[in-house]
């Protein structure tokens, strides 16, 4: 069993990485990205949200094996790695981190810069879950001051078994445990089959139904 860094970590992590957007420079332009939740009764984690070149490879791909990346990511809400190893690709132009927990129902924007021909990502766990995420990659971006959308469906890392048990999910309640790797999940990246309530976890507070989140990008500045 491998034991991850804790969610605490990465709230206060986010929250730095939330206050250093990056400066802009020629050709670049301001653009916010909101991430609305909208399942009845999982929370997101602080979003990793970047732009991107591209012709940037993608950090996940449905049928392929996570990268130990995502595998934090998934399992206890850590971006850091994730983020460090986009930056060494030197494949972003600018990221940020939503500030805190999403709720249902809720939605959080950051802004950040891009080039016109960027995409954007972003990716958070959802909660409480065992290994499972949100994310986009290559989204792109608005023409002129106009609005794009993408609904997001709910992926398992397939790194860890749904078990639904409170020891390995981190918090918030119901669970507060530590995120765990067991031996035995799917092994490869893959959408998420729901809450089935065998274990601590019941599926009338929360199983979902996808699409879980929606993920808005509008330029507010030239």
């Amino acid at each position: 069993m491998k034991r991850r860094t804790s969610l605490f970590t990465c709230l206060i992590a986010a929250a730095v990485l939330g206050l250093s957007p990056g400066l802009a420079s020629a050709g670049e332009h301001l653009y916010r990205v909101t991430l609305t939740n909208v399942t009845p009764g999982q929370y997101l984690t602080p979003a990793l949200v970047f732009s991107h070149h591209r012709k940037a490879m993608p950090f996940f791909a449905t049928g392929q094996p996570a990268s130990a990346d995502l595998e934090q990511l998934a399992e206890g809400g850590n971006t850091m790695p994730l983020l460090n190893t986009l930056v060494a690709t030197g494949a972003l132009t600018d990221h940020v981190s939503v500030g805190g927990l999403i709720a249902p129902g809720e939605s959080a924007s950051v802004e950040l810069m891009a080039h016109e021909r960027d995409r954007i990502g972003l990716g958070a766990m959802m909660l409480p879950t065992n290994d499972g995420f949100v994310a986009a990659f290559g989204l792109g971006l608005p023409k002129g001051h106009h609005r794009v959308s993408q609904t997001l469906a709910a992926m398992d890392a397939g790194t860890e078994v749904n078990d639904e048990s409170c020891t390995s999910i981190p918090g918030p309640p119901p669970c507060g445990g530590e995120p765990v790797s067991v031996a035995g999940g799917e092994g490869y990246v893959h959408v998420h089959g729901g809450i089935h309530g065998i274990g601590d976890l019941m599926p009338s507070g929360s199983d979902w139904r996808n699409p879980v989140a929606r993920v808005t990008v509008e330029r507010i500045r030239h």
